[in-house]
């Protein structure tokens, strides 16, 4: 999903299980009825259950289907439910997790988007993305290609959709409790990139166009402006906000009358037109309501389930293609299923299965990441992974500022900390001391911030955030 245009679309291959059930009967264009959108979810869900391997994967060699999570967890499908067979040993999610958690994951050359991808998906699958196991955290592997000279963006930010898939997954994928693992510092950085890359018709596109007066005049896509306008809405910013406002007017003067269809940049199509709806579910904008329903009728749902084969339930990618699109089904099925881009884990139905799995504890000696970020009140936000190799299940905070100095990613992240060893309150961070109520201040998980001391508790998978200030 969040990759450039050029490689995104990916050529999947149906599997032979499919046979005949691949093409069924089209339904006739009639504006999506909730009885319909029902029908629809469920045919979708059975052609995306089609979809897994023998071995019960959806990612690994030759695949790239995991975003199938975020959907059917959409369309309120638990993935740890979806096994070959009904064998639960080979269930889509302990099958991903196990994949998430090998050394060579993702591959030789990973790109942010890689980790993002993993996270978002993860998070659906009911994998904790912090806590996939003792060596993987996504988190600390997307803080790692934080942008140093260009604070907000991740990866090179000629390559925007990082910085957008950032705030996704960062913000999307929430802890178990359900709240924002990252500090508003962190967010309200990523936010100011977003913004600062809409172009003048509202909307955005894969590249970065900041401060590019070319770039801003030049035309928006759908697929971006769905990722970056649900990017922000899962940031805190409200659908009222004019960047978003800007946004949903984009999507709308991109209505095609006949079919309901966004006018893609790359032709009509439903994959463009699931990531469009995806950025307005996000923002709880009702993708058929009066501002995105033609003259004739029809709404960006209905050209959905217009191009649906039923009952298989796969989508087509172009009302003209003759067989459904895999990555297009995936992409239409959350759509429909009124998902952004990722979606809390449902309860699952398979006995005894949890909600949630997550490592849980650190294992001694076994090198592992924790995601850091460092705000001295002044504006100078550091953000980094923070590697190390623990000697107990838990670890202090005066070891993860210690490893910091020498193992961050990026560098810069911790200079130095008073005291250097022992217990008590940290007094200074990279030469700023406490002064007065100003003082160094400690946040895990999105947790109120609190006085800052080197011997505080540190679990696996812990986001933490240093803060000075009142």
């Amino acid at each position: 999903m969040p990759l450039p245009r050029t490689s995104r679309r990916l050529s999947l291959a149906v599997p032979a299980a499919l046979g005949a059930l691949a093409l069924g009967t089209l339904p006739a264009f009639a504006t999506s009825t909730p009885a319909q959108i029902a029908t629809s979810k469920t045919n979708g869900v059975a052609y995306i259950k089609s979809l897994q391997a023998a071995d019960g994967s959806y990612a690994g060699s030759g695949l790239s289907n995991e975003w199938a999570f975020s959907a059917l967890a959409a369309a309120g499908t638990a993935v740890v439910d979806v096994a070959p067979g009904g064998d639960t040993t080979k269930n889509a999610r302990t099958v991903y997790r196990n994949l998430l958690s090998t050394a060579g994951w993702p591959s030789a050359t990973p790109v942010v988007t890689d980790y993002e991808r993993g996270a978002l998906n993860a998070y659906a699958a009911g994998i904790d993305p912090a806590r996939v196991s003792a060596s993987r955290n996504l988190v600390a592997d997307i803080y790692a290609y934080w942008q140093t000279a260009e604070p907000g963006y991740f990866g090179p930010s000629a390559n925007f959709n990082g910085t957008v898939f950032a705030a996704l997954a960062l913000r999307g994928a929430k802890t178990q409790a359900g709240t924002a693992r990252i500090p508003q510092a962190l967010t309200d950085s990523i936010v100011a990139r977003l913004r600062a890359n809409q172009h003048n018709d509202g909307g955005w596109t894969y590249q970065k166009v900041e401060g590019n007066p070319t770039g801003l005049a030049s035309a928006s896509d759908i697929d971006m402006t769905g990722a970056a306008m649900a990017a922000l809405c899962v940031s805190g910013v409200p659908s009222t906000d004019t960047d978003v406002v800007q946004a949903k007017n984009f999507l709308k003067g991109k209505l095609v009358a006949s079919s309901g269809a966004f006018n893609s940049l790359y032709g009509v199509n439903t994959s463009s037109n699931g990531w469009g709806i995806a950025g307005l579910n996000a923002c709880g904008i009702n993708s058929q309501s009066a501002d995105f329903t033609t003259v004739p009728g029809k709404t960006p749902v209905d050209f959905l389930i217009a191009n649906q084969y039923n009952p298989a339930g796969g989508f087509k990618y172009k009302p003209a293609d003759t067989v459904p699109s895999a990555y297009s089904s995936i992409d239409a099925l959350r759509a429909v299923a009124g998902g952004g881009f990722t979606t809390a884990p449902p309860v699952p139905v398979t006995p005894g299965a949890p909600q949630w799995v997550a490592q849980p504890a650190f294992t001694a000696g076994t090198a592992t990441k924790l995601a850091l970020t460092v705000d001295d009140g002044a504006g100078n936000l550091k953000v980094c992974s923070v590697a190390f190799t623990p000697t107990g299940t838990t670890t202090t905070l005066g070891d993860v500022l210690a490893a910091a100095t020498s193992a961050a990613t990026p560098s810069g992240c911790v200079t130095s900390v008073t005291p250097a060893s022992g217990t008590g309150t940290i007094t200074a961070v990279n030469g700023k001391a406490n002064s007065g109520s100003n003082t160094w201040k400690v946040s895990v998980d999105g947790s109120a911030f609190a006085g800052a001391l080197r011997e505080k508790t540190i679990n696996v998978g812990d986001t933490i955030a240093l803060r000075w200030g009142a």
